[in-house]
């Protein structure tokens, strides 16, 4: 209990979680005499986990995009086809941040690479300040429920469903989040009446012309997949090589002596997520033989009787884990232990899964310490208060979207029917 409350300690005063994670699993393997080996062997068992390598190859191909002209060239094509309706630039900004964050898989790239675009835009356009800092804050931490999102694909690993089926659970219900926060931006801003850009076809000839090696991107990624041509890692190869030859040696705005740079920062992310993975299987595997999930659905069955309290008690606890932990972390940690009682409570493991993301990507808006809040008043020197309360609408309507989404299981399994 002692070395419990000392681990807690070091975590709260910032010691590296894989760490943490790694000592607990040492500790409890050691009460259980269990060679401490066994430890080692589960750290080498992720080597051969399917798909794993779809989290590296997308992760790079995400980091050279940010890298690139690519967020330019994506608010230029999108500006041409919705800039001309009223508070189109707010659709602009969320269907591009939706994509950009889907492939990187990180939405504070998607607000230092997008936000030093749209939001001068936002203001040149004459779009209320708190609005525009609480849309960009808002839109980075969308497109996590898009293929090929890298906490979809770390669930469909850790979880052990088809990542192929998660991609297509995912589809509706991240656009239901897109649809209700545009329907929000289009009436907080009805009384912005500056003069609408006249729609161009030369201006949408022009921005497809100057997109033409960005648009088969999302062709290849979700028609290989979702058609069976491409398995995901297969996808991620591709994509990942695509990129490459495009950024590099068409486009030529990636230079070949950045490459090195762009390759470590990238795998900085990934080698953080690959050893919180490895400890973490460890330490899972000692809980299960500890029998923790059952008595954890023990506790949960004394207080809760139906699903539909069961969803809500997890929605609470998913939106305080995810205001004090990063989704990958939260992934590996908790997603093996809730899977075993959500399935007590006819819960499918799909559904399960895109409400456990969703209800974790409110995590970085939510206050004190939500991680888009921190990165926007940094990147925009915003104090951080201001940024808490130009959010909070948004947040608003996220959790009104989450809850949607949690209590309406068909949004995500439609289509998944054969």
């Amino acid at each position: 209990m002692i070395l419990a409350i000392i681990l807690l300690v070091l975590a709260i005063f910032g010691a590296p979680l894989f760490a943490v994670i790694a000592a607990s699993a040492m500790i409890g393997y050691q009460k259980e005499g269990i060679d401490l080996m066994a430890i080692a062997v589960e750290i080498l068992g992720i080597a051969g986990m399917p798909f794993l390598s779809a989290i590296p190859l997308f992760t790079f191909a995400g980091y050279l995009l940010s890298e690139s002209n690519a967020p330019h060239r994506l608010v230029r094509l999108t500006g041409a086809i919705l800039g001309w309706m009223p508070g189109g630039l707010a659709l602009v900004a969320l269907a591009a941040c939706a994509f950009f964050t889907a492939f990187t898989g990180a939405s504070g790239v998607t607000i230092i690479a997008l936000g030093a675009i749209l939001y001068p835009a936002l203001q040149q356009d004459g779009y209320p300040d708190d609005f525009n800092l609480g849309l960009v804050t808002t839109s980075g931490s969308l497109g996590l429920l898009f293929a090929p999102s890298l906490p979809l694909i770390l669930y469909g690993v850790v979880s052990e469903v088809s990542i192929d089926g998660l991609f297509r659970a995912g589809l509706l219900p991240g656009m239901l989040m897109l649809v209700m926060l545009s329907g929000y931006s289009l009436w907080i801003n009805r009384a912005n009446r500056k003069p609408l850009k006249s729609f161009s076809l030369r201006e949408v000839g022009a921005a497809l012309r100057e997109s033409m090696w960005e648009l088969p991107l999302p062709v290849v990624v979700l028609g290989g997949i979702y058609s069976g041509f491409f398995a995901v890692s297969e996808a991620a190869a591709v994509t990942a090589l695509y990129v490459l030859i495009v950024e590099v040696f068409i486009l030529k705005e990636v230079k070949i002596p950045e490459l090195p740079r762009v390759m470590r920062e990238s795998m900085l992310l990934v080698g953080g997520i690959l050893i919180i993975l490895s400890v973490s299987l460890a330490s899972t595997n000692y809980m299960i033989d500890a029998g923790v999930p059952q008595k954890l659905l023990a506790i949960v069955a004394e207080y809760v009787s139906s699903q539909a309290s069961f969803l809500f008690l997890l929605f609470i606890f998913l939106l305080i884990l995810g205001a004090i932990l990063d989704i990958f972390s939260a992934i590996v940690l908790v997603v093996p232990l809730i899977l075993p009682i959500a399935a007590q409570y006819g819960v499918d493991p799909f559904h399960l899964g895109i409400v456990f993301l969703a209800a974790m990507q409110l995590g970085y808006l939510t206050p004190p310490v939500g991680l888009n809040l921190f990165i926007a008043s940094y990147r925009f020197n915003q104090p951080i208060m201001k940024v808490y309360l130009a959010t909070f609408p948004f947040l608003i309507i996220l959790t009104i979207t989450v809850l949607i989404i949690t209590y309406w299981p068909a949004l995500s399994l439609v289509l998944l029917a054969d």
